[in-house]
């Protein structure tokens, strides 16, 4: 029998990723658990650049994969059956997709995405629920994202809590995402610069309320 995955659940609630940076190999690298207290420290206050974002993309493996006899796999049921169905979203080792966490405020929406399966593409919605933090994984020897660069008063890594909102009304596959904006480069519309496509290999990506607003009005329609 393969060895069983470790969860890690986030104690945040409402009120209050593991992520290779490559598309398919994405945010369920994350073993869930209990986030450890941490002390925020002045990396928050780091930005992606001067765009500001309030819509996010975060990519996620919702089938079996092991390294080190982890199981990597997490996909938008997963977060779903989590304690108040919420989670750290840890391991992101791309300063780009960091970056783009510490840009997350709370009540923010993201599109969960599967990645690296048969069918890849947007399985739900999480709201962001905690800010960029320190991720304690960094200095886990026994993590499969261990940083032996990392030391804890010069933390590289951070993080955020989720909590799944809903999956959506019906699964919207990269394929279809694809024809979208492909037209849209051709003739214009809101998905022509969409970063899956334009920054394809970040596992945590910016949307402006404009692609999220159009991704969503497509659940409501019949598949291209």
């Amino acid at each position: 029998m393969p060895p069983k995955k470790k969860a890690r659940v986030s104690k945040t609630s409402a009120k209050s990723g593991k992520i290779n940076d490559i598309e398919g190999t994405s945010a369920a690298g994350r073993k869930w658990k209990a986030a450890a207290p941490v002390k925020k420290t002045g990396e928050g206050s780091q930005s992606a650049g001067s765009a500001i974002f309030t819509c996010w993309l975060m990519k996620s493996e919702p089938e079996s994969r092991f390294e080190n006899g982890i199981d990597v796999k997490f996909g938008i049921e997963d977060l779903k059956a989590l304690p108040d169905q919420t989670g750290c979203w840890d391991g992101v080792r791309n300063y780009q997709a960091r970056n783009f966490m510490r840009q997350m405020k709370e009540g923010q929406q993201a599109f969960f995405y599967h990645s690296n399966c048969k069918e890849p593409g947007i399985a739900g919605i999480m709201t962001i629920v905690k800010e960029a933090y320190v991720d304690h994984t960094q200095f886990d020897k026994k993590d499969v994202h261990y940083d032996a660069s990392c030391k804890p008063d010069n933390p590289k890594w951070s993080m955020v809590d989720v909590q799944f909102q809903r999956t959506m009304k019906r699964f919207l596959p990269l394929s279809e995402l694809k024809k979208y904006h492909l037209q849209h480069g051709a003739n214009g519309g809101p998905l022509k610069d969409m970063a899956l496509f334009t920054r394809a290999r970040l596992s945590v990506q910016p949307l402006t309320a404009e692609e999220f607003d159009f991704i969503l009005s497509l659940e409501d329609k019949e598949p291209l």
